[in-house]
């Protein structure tokens, strides 16, 4: 479990079914993923049994967000993707899924929780993410947390009928030590 003052990131658990039932099944963010039709509460519920927290062998890792306070309610995910334990990079994506917990800084904390993680622990050399270009909100979140464009993908996501271009973000590790 990770920790700062107002929230901390934990692992999936049963309880989780309900929540993650509803934010999984909403269509407005589905172009984010790869998702294009509901998930059904017992294929989510088998995800959660079947749920393997090695990033190694999964090559993923998600975390759910939950506020530090006395109703210690969770309010979105935020992953580890796309894990190439060779060239030590992952992808990372966040969701805060309860919508009046949005523009609280959540966010924020969540992906510096999750950058300190990944260096310290898991010795990340690079996190990569991929954000629609007019996504204004997650390109500052990223660039404020020391994400910097490494490119622009062309007619990327197909979003509402229409094309939309995604600007390819990165962050590179401090620690340049190939032996640790």
């Amino acid at each position: 479990m990770l920790k700062s003052n107002t929230l901390l990131l934990r692992a999936i658990e049963p309880e989780d079914l309900e929540q993650m039932y509803q934010w999984e099944n909403n269509p407005e963010i589905w172009h984010l993923g790869r998702t294009l039709s509901p998930f059904s509460k017992y294929s989510i519920k088998e995800y959660i049994d079947h749920l393997d927290q090695d990033i190694y062998s999964a090559r993923q890792l998600r975390f759910v967000i939950q506020l530090v306070n006395e109703q210690s309610k969770s309010i979105g995910y935020i992953d580890l993707y796309e894990f190439d334990p060779m060239n030590r990079r992952a992808g990372v994506g966040i969701l805060i899924g309860d919508e009046e917990e949005r523009r609280k800084q959540y966010a924020n904390d969540a992906l510096g929780l999750l950058i300190q993680y990944a260096f310290n622990l898991l010795h990340i050399h690079q996190l990569f993410c991929y954000i629609p270009v007019n996504n204004y909100p997650s390109i500052r979140l990223f660039t404020k947390n020391g994400f910097r464009e490494a490119g622009i993908m062309k007619d990327w996501l197909l979003i509402s009928n229409q094309w939309v271009n995604v600007v390819i973000m990165q962050l590179i590790s401090e620690y340049h030590d190939l032996e640790g």
